[in-house]
């Protein structure tokens, strides 16, 4: 019978991944995960390209070693500095956010005016811009770099006031600017889309750009016939850690609404 039982592999630099892994699963009930959260490096937006690019090359190097059957960069900023690298280097396929993302935003923009946030490094990459006028040149697209929401979403302060006065702060020029549509660039901003969606208005879309990575996943799987067989074995979900294992554990919980029941610490080794 043909299929694939191998999981799907993801891996993010803490819990903003987890959006990423919900709507995988949403689209995928069948599939089985295995979802890396690099907890001891977090943050990556602030880093260096270089550092980012061997971080994801090592948080790869863990999935491939664990037998998933592809990879999901569930992180805006590995997406922008590092997925041609692993696209090059892995022997299963590697799938980033920023391509879907892009399109979804194209697709929604009424006006022509798409703002994009991100963490420092996803803004300074100008992925999101390129990969948008790439598809429509004549968008205007305007970025904005948000570099406490990671910190606010891993506290869990989706509900917050501090988390609405920074949305507030970090957002007012894009409302000023009447951008139509916004990407979220970065997988642990949809934990705090409320506080965004207020900040910005009822008007403005809000593009989450990991649900749009869901559907790419799906298709790839359907044209490798790599989709887990009817008979596959029922869905499992195996979550690894670098660190901090129960803080994880308790915004993981938060952000699914359910127990995480399978949580160990990986080792990943540093790449050559």
């Amino acid at each position: 019978m043909p299929g694939d039982a191998r999981p799907i592999g993801i891996f993010d630099s803490g819990v903003g991944g987890l959006t990423v892994y919900r709507a995988l699963r949403a689209r995928l009930p069948r599939e089985s995960f295995i979802y890396l959260g690099d907890t001891a490096r977090i943050p990556y937006g602030t880093r260096s390209p270089e550092t980012v690019r061997r971080y994801a090359r090592e948080d790869a190097a863990f999935l491939v070693g664990q037998g998933v059957k592809l990879i999901v960069i569930a992180c805006n900023t590995a997406s922008s500095l590092a997925l041609e690298l692993l696209q090059d280097e892995c022997p299963a396929p590697v799938i980033g956010v920023i391509e879907p993302g892009a399109r979804a935003a194209v697709a929604a923009t009424r006006l022509g005016n798409i703002g994009v946030i991100g963490t420092e490094a996803t803004i300074a990459s100008a992925a999101y811009p390129r990969a948008i006028l790439a598809i429509a040149p004549d968008l205007r697209v305007q970025a904005r770099s948000c570099p406490l929401f990671v910190p606010l979403a891993e506290e869990g302060w989706a509900t917050h006031p501090v988390t609405t006065a920074v949305a507030a702060e970090y957002l007012a020029p894009l409302r000023q600017a009447e951008v139509d549509t916004l990407v979220l660039g970065c997988t642990h901003y949809p934990v705090l889309a409320a506080a965004i969606q207020q900040a910005m208005g009822e008007g403005v879309t809000l593009v989450d750009s990991g649900a749009c990575a869901a559907q790419e996943v799906a298709a790839a799987l359907e044209r490798q016939a790599a989709c887990a067989p009817p008979d596959a074995l029922p869905m499992v979900t195996r979550f690894f850690v670098t660190d901090a294992g129960e803080r994880f554990r308790r915004v993981a919980e938060l952000c699914l609404g359910e127990p995480v029941t399978r949580l160990e610490t990986a080792q990943v080794e540093p790449s050559p």
